[in-house]
């Protein structure tokens, strides 16, 4: 076009001609993919973000967590089983789908497997006619939900278990699950690999080289056969890995990439080591966060008290599914064959909490900048963050992996929480970013954090801004983001907390600042004409305190929180050595202070003083409570005695998954025993640590 043309155009149009020619400017090609990248299962798997665990087997009538191999098959009859009450129930919670405990440790299978008389077929529940795996895979398909297998690699049942031809029964098995109930979106490993076990009537301890053993490269070529779109998870994947803890929560820094091949099923050195992943991983595998939705795995009518709190639930959920993470959680079905209507009703107040938070997206359709785009060009803006689309995505040049960009929402607008996303089909960038808020005319910082990955949820202090900024600090390449999102959710006003101490005075108090507290202590349910909390009071016999909290100004009240205190310690002591201080921290109902047994005491146990003879019905164990676990007991040997000198045996055993979820192992006998005196002896410590940790030791009589 010459010069003279140009003149003649007038200005405006001539801007515009401009504009025009510049947007019909090819786009740079896209950046360079980084590192290791997720698979087209992996990315599908990812977007499901929440689905459901279910155990349930001969565990949850013989009230245990890890059966030994020896309950019979006849105990297990849930006369109003009801898979598509499951189903049901997790569909309504939000879940996309559901995992099943096919066959536990303990080697029952919950179908009828032609390989064992171990099973659903040799059980009264329907005749031995019944398929607890096929009701469920047909309840799945009713209500859209994805179907998955948990089977576990130990047998504690089984007579070959240790052998070459385990392997073989282990695989056929598998075989049968995942060829005769159509697709599966997961198959769940875990690291319980050998130990104790009944082992067809052995009763002994067998131990096998987990990286060896199970042949596990010929195993996952069987399940690619079978299965070929199922995610296999394990703590070494190869698709998808444990996110190293029980608790249910990824972390501040979480990388999908892993070093696989340093890392195998039941590694000691796992949960510390590897479960954040790597930034420097060699494959995307990444973190599956599973908790379950009460203390144990299989129901325990004990804990219908136990569930989890909102508050509980929601801290799970913006730590699993915030920090890069899907969230696998466990609904323990009852032994009528039922989710416990407990669960259901904690379930469908989180559902609604969740949407609620994520209502109304204050982001959406906002004016942005960034301080960066690649090549300068629209395919690649800022405002690719907020028009609602995940294949669409913001990123820099090459050689910038620190930007920002800032979100105008033009008027003064009060937010709390924030969504980001990483376009992880090219991979996962970030390292570090930090959050701004432009108040009363200046920049203040809300944040800093780690990764961001497929999902990162923030829960910000409530801010009016006009104004936010978000600046990737660092960056292993140039960052290329997909979505933002800002809102403002509904504050949950917290559970009152409960504590005793160990002279038996209860305090009831928690974090919210002008909240006052009503309680009860006859099993009826608290409101705002209860008794009001107004100091420390004593309770020395069992008792259920339930409290809730509520906030004078907004009218809120909490959900009730119950607490079931046993006997008092007041009158305990340590016998062994009462005039150390250090031994108290056994008895003083403070989980946080631990005592450590060595040398002799490890030897002949703790031996405590009950003030009076008891009559027990059980005990609780709880080991340390600290981040580097260690002393924690897993097996033990329990005497009581009338004087102390005279003892009797009453009860020895193991606490089942301590490892993976040092929680409060609470033991039952199988009759009660009086006496005044016990000796609580470890048989077993993890690693045979040379010292055993008691955070915190409990009778049970009631």
């Amino acid at each position: 076009m010459n010069l003279a043309l140009i003149n003649t155009i007038p200005k405006p149009y001539l801007i515009l001609l401009i504009l025009a020619i510049i947007g019909c400017s090819p786009a740079p090609p896209p950046p360079e993919a980084v590192g290791p990248l997720p698979t087209e299962n992996q990315l599908a798997w990812q977007q499901m973000e929440f689905y459901g665990f279910i155990h349930f087997g001969l565990n949850t009538f013989a009230n245990m967590e890890w059966g030994y191999g020896d309950t019979p098959a006849k105990m297990f009859n849930p006369k109003e089983l009801d898979a598509r009450q499951w189903a049901r129930v997790a569909k309504d919670a939000g879940m996309k789908g559901i995992i099943i405990t096919a066959k536990h440790h303990d080697g029952f299978c919950l179908w009828p497997s032609k390989y064992t008389e171990y099973s659903v077929k040799n059980a009264p529940w329907k005749d031995g006619k019944g398929d607890v795996i096929g009701e469920l895979a047909e309840a799945c398909r009713e209500y859209d939900l994805k179907f998955g297998i948990y089977t576990s690699p130990w047998d504690r049942n089984h007579a070959d278990y240790g052998k070459p031809k385990y392997v073989e029964y282990f695989r056929k098995q598998l075989e049968e699950l995942l060829t005769q109930y159509g697709d599966v979106f997961e198959v769940w490993f875990d690291g319980a690999n050998g130990g104790d076990g009944y082992y067809g009537g052995a009763d002994e301890t067998r131990r096998v080289d987990k990286k060896t053993y199970y042949d596990w490269p010929t195993t996952i070529e069987m399940i690619r056969k079978w299965q070929p779109n199922a995610i296999i998870w394990s703590d070494a994947g190869p698709d998808a890995r444990w996110v190293g803890n029980e608790h249910g929560f990824a972390y501040d820094v979480t990388w999908s990439p892993l070093l696989k091949d340093e890392v195998y099923g039941g590694m000691p050195e796992y949960a510390k080591q590897y479960s954040m992943g790597q930034e420097n991983g060699t494959h995307w595998v990444p973190a599956e966060a599973d908790v379950s939705i009460r203390p144990g795995w299989f129901y325990h009518q004990s804990e219908d008290d136990k569930v989890k709190s909102l508050g509980h639930l929601m801290d799970i959920y913006y730590k699993s599914v915030g920090q890069n993470a899907t969230l696998l959680l466990n609904l323990p079905v009852d032994n009528k064959g039922l989710v416990h209507e407990r669960d259901v009703e904690q379930l469908k107040k989180l559902k609604t909490q969740v949407d609620l938070d994520f209502a109304h997206d204050l982001a959406n359709r906002k004016p942005i900048k960034a301080s960066h785009v690649r090549g300068n060009h629209k395919q690649y803006g800022a405002d690719n963050l907020v028009d609602g689309k995940m294949d669409t995505y913001w990123a820099t040049d090459d050689s910038v992996t620190k930007a920002s960009i800032i979100l105008d929402f033009g008027t003064p607008t009060t937010f709390n929480r924030m969504l980001l996303q990483e376009h992880i089909p090219l991979g996962q960038r970030v390292k570090s970013f930090s959050v701004e808020a432009f108040t009363d005319g200046e920049w203040t910082t809300l944040g800093s954090f780690g990764t961001i990955g497929y999902k990162r949820l923030l829960r910000l202090e409530e801010t009016t801004a006009s104004r936010i900024k978000v600046t990737i600090d660092s960056a292993k390449a140039p960052p290329v983001l997909s979505n933002l999102g800002v809102f403002n959710a509904p504050v949950i006003i917290e559970q009152p907390e409960i504590t005793r101490n160990k002279m038996g005075l209860v305090t009831i108090a928690n974090m919210e600042k002008g909240a006052a507290y009503f309680y009860t202590t006859d099993g009826s349910q608290p409101n705002i004409n209860s008794k009001k909390y107004t100091e420390p009071f004593e309770v020395h016999t069992p008792t259920q305190i339930t409290a809730i909290a509520h906030d004078a100004v907004t009218q809120r009240i909490s959900e009730p929180k119950t607490i079931d205190f046993d006997i008092s310690k007041k009158n305990w002591r340590v016998k062994s050595t009462e005039t150390s201080t250090g031994n108290v921290k056994a008895i003083d109902n403070d989980p946080w202070s631990d005592y450590t047994l060595t040398g002799g005491e490890l030897q002949n146990g703790l031996i405590i003083d009950l003030g009076k003879t008891e009559q027990l019905k059980g005990f609780t164990y709880t080991p340390t409570q600290h981040r580097h676990l260690s002393g924690i007991i897993t097996h033990y040997v329990f005497y009581i005695s009338d004087n102390g000198k005279n003892w009797s045996l009453v009860q020895e055993g193991e606490f089942s998954n301590i490892l993976n979820n040092p929680i409060e192992q609470r033991i039952l006998f199988s009759k009660p025993t009086s006496g005044r005196f016990i000796k609580f002896r470890p048989k077993k410590v993890k690693e045979n640590a040379g010292k055993a940790v008691v955070a915190e030791w409990g009778a049970i009589t009631k």
